[in-house]
């Protein structure tokens, strides 16, 4: 059973659901090593971060293990996971945020959340900086407990969204942290979020935060992009970089 070419609607559900009939076939056998992300994706016709997201969706299933530093292997017992799952599957084709791909959920935020931080910087009030200055101090006690600071990161962007003065963005941002609370990102995130990367983007938090101090558009624009493409960059990083766990 040859690959085929992918159509661009909810493109990681597409991309898993061919994977796991080529597996359930025995096209891909029990036990045996997927092709390279990069591979997969020339043979589907899609791009990497697509196939990395369809790849953790089949992970959260049971269908496959990654092995960093090693590959992607289908699961020995294929056939019953894909019975076993069949609820999960459905549940993650469900049109929810928590279902939205994590790496389609970072190229949006680069584009919503920057001009979020501009408008910020416009318009933050005292209590509005405060608010944000509190998510980053939140963010560098969980580091120094050695804890994911999410709660404090979460904090951190959503004082800057309640800052910029529009309800509607406000909500999506909101949204997009519902996406980040789902089981996706949730795997994803086991694999790529580790203490050097948080401590990057704590400093990242900071000049994003000193730039709507300074109520400088421009500049916090910047910022927030900036880090924004470099969170997308370390989820996007080779599988032979990712801590074991």
């Amino acid at each position: 059973m040859p690959l085929q070419t992918v159509a661009p609607h909810r493109l990681y559900r597409q991309i898993a659901e061919q994977l796991r009939q080529l597996m359930v076939s025995g096209e891909f056998a029990p036990g045996s090593r997927l092709p390279a992300e990069r591979d997969l994706a020339l043979q589907l016709g899609v791009s990497r971060p697509s196939v990395r997201e369809a790849l953790i969706a089949l992970e959260v299933e049971g269908m496959i293990e990654v092995r960093t530093g090693s590959g992607i292997y289908v699961q020995q017992a294929v056939h019953s996971s894909a019975r076993k799952n069949m609820a999960l599957g459905a549940d993650l084709d469900a049109d929810t945020p928590a279902n939205w791909g994590p790496l389609e959920v970072m190229s949006a935020r680069i584009l919503v959340e920057a001009e979020v931080a501009a408008l910020a910087a416009a318009h933050a009030q005292k209590s509005h900086i405060k608010a944000i200055q509190t998510g980053l101090k939140q963010m560098q006690r969980e580091a120094a407990r050695d804890e994911v600071p999410r709660e404090g990161d979460e904090a951190f962007h959503q004082a800057i969204a309640l800052a910029c003065g529009n309800s509607v963005l406000l909500d999506t941002v909101q949204r997009y942290w519902q996406a980040r609370h789902g089981p996706l990102f949730e795997r994803l995130g086991d694999y790529f979020e580790r203490p050097e990367s948080w401590q990057a983007a704590i400093e990242e938090h900071q000049t994003v935060m000193r730039a709507i101090e300074a109520h400088d558009s421009s500049a916090a624009r910047k910022a927030m992009q900036k880090h924004l493409k470099q969170a997308h960059k370390r989820y996007s990083a080779s599988w032979r970089r990712a801590p074991t766990r």
